[in-house]
Order: C-alpha cells, then structure tokens, then sequence
C-alpha cells in the first residue's frame, strides 16, 4: 500500500503549530482513501442511523470540518 499524494491543506496550512498531529486525508496507489482522525467510536457507534453498520476491524474516526472542506477541491469526481 502507497500513499500517493495528500488531500486538501497540510496540518502546517490549517494551523497546526508543530505540523505533525492532526487531522489528515490521503489518496492512497489503489485509489482509495486513507484517513488521521480521533478514533470516536466508542462515543458513535451505538448512534449510527439504522442504515449503517461497522465492522469489528473498523473504526468511526472524526476529522474537523476545516480538513474536509479544505481537501474538498482535490477530491476527484470519479
């Protein structure tokens, strides 16, 4: 697995004082997505809508809003 390049603005460009520990989005060779977030599942998983489910290997990570609309022009349409 290989990270291919990073979406939307660094830690550093968000504000990050040190650059290094925070929210992050990665476009990985598969064309999947990898993802730095706080781990909230114990605090989410009993309220997922009915529709949703997660897997025992899965995790329900948070990043700021900031990260997403910020990676959003990099994020390919298909």
């Amino acid at each position: 697995m290989k990270i291919v390049r990073r979406i939307g603005a660094s830690p550093r460009e968000r504000g990050s004082v040190t650059g290094q520990t925070c929210p992050d989005i990665f476009e990985l060779q598969s064309g999947d997505f990898a993802v730095i977030g706080t781990d909230r599942t114990a605090e989410l998983d009993a309220v997922l809508p009915a529709d949703a489910a997660r897997a025992d290997y899965e995790r329900i990570v948070v990043i700021s809003r900031e990260t997403l609309v910020r990676a959003k022009a990099d994020i390919p349409d298909a």
